[in-house]
């Protein structure tokens, strides 16, 4: 072996070993992108507070029958045991029956998902099938039980009846539970107060959040599929299709969103449509699509133009494959950004709606009726402006932050 070849190896070995370890310690390499984003996400503070916010809030919109209800949980007597508000449960007698449905179903179907990944997440069929069979199963309750009325004062019967044991809620007011007690101030008793005739304004906050949480989740849903989809089609196809699909976001874009809601409103109104929540989920949710479908065609153009897209289509491949294999998970990071600021946009139009009182419509809860109670005197009803201003202002702070943080963590340059 030649003298210098034997000096130079060790220096070699060594520098291979360092290079080794420092392509290594790359804490990018090996993990996938959508790994990356969320390791970028969750260094964003604000965002994460944000998260965590709407994780509280989610959590005490499904779990307000626990938390606030009339009806005793449990009631112990000598004849055995029985819940008046489990028959609530399932069959709730509220105007809103839609959301108060969904949310209680929530509360059964997030437990029995987890319990199932927890058993069978190595084996995804069998999650698949077991979890569609649960949710099912939980779902036949709520569909066969019919809305009991009763007169009942619960806590009156309680204090007469010795024999029994009865538990309530930590708040053992419902959302529409009144009483001569109006618009009295934050006491022991109801710790928010109550608003003009007697109704428990926690109560009404808790349950302000499931119209809040609706409106904004399933409006922007229909909105991002219809976006979505006209953006993809649109910004892929080109020619005459992407120029009659323009025109059409064209002529929606020009109408003011907030005044059409309006009139939309007042209309279906009138014609004596009272399931109004749905009405504003249908009515936000068929006006916000045009931004997004113009934000998707956008990044659809760009994409078109790549080489693995036209090697698709040297290919064969089918246009449906196209669009949703190939082209939607690369546009889907601006798509994720809009989402969460439209819930934010939907609460606060939601709520600005039910200000003007063609949103929401009485008894139902809502943050911005509460807030129109506040108006004709707001230091006097300061409860009545504090409470669900301050709600609507973390509420849509918290969107916003994560929408900030997911625009961050796809952002290479940030």
């Amino acid at each position: 072996m030649d003298h210098d070849d034997a000096t130079s190896s060790p220096e070699k070995t060594a520098d291979a070993a360092v290079t080794e370890s420092v392509v290594s310690s790359d804490p990018a390499e090996g993990q996938t992108p959508g790994r990356i984003m969320r390791r970028r996400f969750f260094r964003e503070k604000s965002a994460v507070c944000g998260l965590v916010f709407v994780i509280l809030l989610i959590l005490a919109a499904v779990t307000a029958p626990v938390f606030v209800n009339g009806k005793p949980l449990l009631i112990v007597s000598p004849d055995g045991m029985s819940s008046p508000a489990l028959r609530d449960f399932f069959a709730p007698d509220a105007q809103e029956v839609f959301v108060e449905k969904m949310f209680n179903w929530l509360f059964l179907a997030i437990p029995a998902v987890l319990i199932l990944w927890a058993l069978f997440r190595r084996s995804r069929r069998a999650f698949a099938v077991l979890t569609a069979a649960a949710l099912i199963l939980l779902a036949i309750p709520f569909c066969v039980l019919k809305p009991h009325m009763s007169q009942i004062d619960w806590r009156k019967t309680a204090e007469a009846d010795a024999a029994s044991k009865y538990w309530f809620a930590a708040v053992p007011y419902g959302p529409f539970e009144t009483s001569p007690e109006t618009y009295a101030k934050p006491s022991r008793r109801h710790p928010f107060g109550t608003d003009h005739v007697g109704r428990d304004v926690f109560a009404r906050m808790m349950y302000g959040a499931r119209v809040s949480l609706a409106v904004g989740f399933l409006s922007t849903a229909i909105s991002l599929l219809i976006g979505t989809a006209a953006g993809l089609f649109s910004g892929y196809r080109g020619g005459r299709i992407d120029l009659i699909g323009q025109r059409l976001v064209e002529i929606v874009i020009c109408f003011p969103t907030f005044l059409l809601l309006l009139i939309l409103m007042a209309i279906m109104l009138d014609h004596g449509a009272r399931q109004s929540i749905l009405l504003v989920i249908l009515v936000l949710g068929l006006t916000g699509w045009p931004g997004l479908s113009r934000l998707v065609r956008g990044e659809v153009l760009k994409q078109r133009q790549m080489a693995y897209i036209q090697s698709c289509e040297s290919l064969g491949v089918p246009t449906r494959s196209i669009l949703f294999r190939h082209l939607l998970p690369n546009v889907s990071g601006p798509i994720f950004v809009s989402f969460a600021f439209s819930i934010a946009g939907a609460i606060l139009s939601e709520n600005s709606l039910s200000f003007l009182g063609f949103g929401v419509q009485d008894p139902s809860a809502s943050w911005g009726e509460l807030l129109k109670q506040a108006f004709a005197d707001p230091l006097n009803y300061w409860n009545l402006m504090l409470w669900p201003g301050l709600a609507i202002f973390l509420s849509v702070t918290a969107f916003n932050f994560i929408a900030d943080g997911i625009r961050r963590s796809i952002d290479l340059k940030s």
